[in-house]
């Protein structure tokens, strides 16, 4: 997209590249990436920020002052202006950011945990895993590791829906970031409208599962998660 008041499409500050860091998964309690050399970090406040699901909206926050008048004058001209309720809420929601946050991440390590260790389970994705790839880069610049995180299960790959539709404390549903817990299947979901050759390319497989981790009571999560896992056959765990 081109800004106006800056020279090219690609847009630049000072003559280097914007560089614009999506924080919503892990929220200003877990990670501050202005701190960290970014120019913007942009959130769905529909998500952990208003903590609720029960409000739309986003930011985009700087500390660049040319940058911030640009950014101002296209939501002035744009009209994205959120609502008085709408505003309320958010605030309403960042008034329990901190402690949302740490029992998210606390259910969330204790379910990717559980997940790992599962001979049902092929794969866990959760930077708060030593497995994880970036786990060493997470820790230096996080001081929590949020409450998303994503599995893959032994077995044929529709296997995946049909685990998602048989739990009953994680709803089957596309949002994230609410005090409840959700399951999502990207591929046929979030990422249902990409073809299916780019999603695998990205490695959204039809396996794939996705978990936004609440706060409910993490003993009720995980008997959740044993039941439908106990319901595999053992003899396609290696399959």
């Amino acid at each position: 997209m081109r800004l106006r008041g800056f020279d090219d499409a690609a847009a630049t500050t000072n003559g280097r590249a914007i560089v614009a860091v999506d924080n919503t998964f892990a929220t200003p309690y877990f990670q501050q990436p202005l701190d960290l050399g970014a120019d913007v970090v942009v959130h769905s406040t529909t998500k952990y920020i208003g903590g609720h699901s029960d409000v739309v909206g986003g930011v985009a926050i700087t500390n660049d002052r040319e940058l911030y008048d640009v950014l101002r004058f296209h939501q002035n001209s744009t009209g994205a202006i959120p609502g008085p309720h709408d505003a309320w809420l958010t605030m309403r929601g960042a008034k329990t950011l901190a402690i949302r946050m740490r029992e998210h991440e606390r259910n969330a390590r204790r379910v990717a945990e559980f997940l790992e260790a599962h001979p049902a389970v092929a794969r866990v994705y959760y930077p708060g895993l030593p497995s994880h790839p970036q786990h060493d880069l997470a820790r230096r610049q996080m001081s929590g590791f949020g409450g998303m995180l994503s599995f893959v299960l032994h077995g044929p790959p529709e296997r995946g829906l049909e685990f998602a539709g048989s739990l009953r404390y994680f709803s089957l549903a596309e949002s994230l970031g609410g005090v409840e817990s959700l399951i999502c299947h990207p591929a046929r979901m979030t990422h249902g409208s990409i073809p299916a050759e780019s999603r695998e390319q990205r490695g959204i497989t039809d396996g794939l599962l996705r978990l936004s981790v609440g706060i409910e009571d993490g003993d009720d999560l995980i008997e959740d998660l044993e039941t439908a896992l106990a319901a595999i056959p053992r003899l396609d765990y290696a399959r």
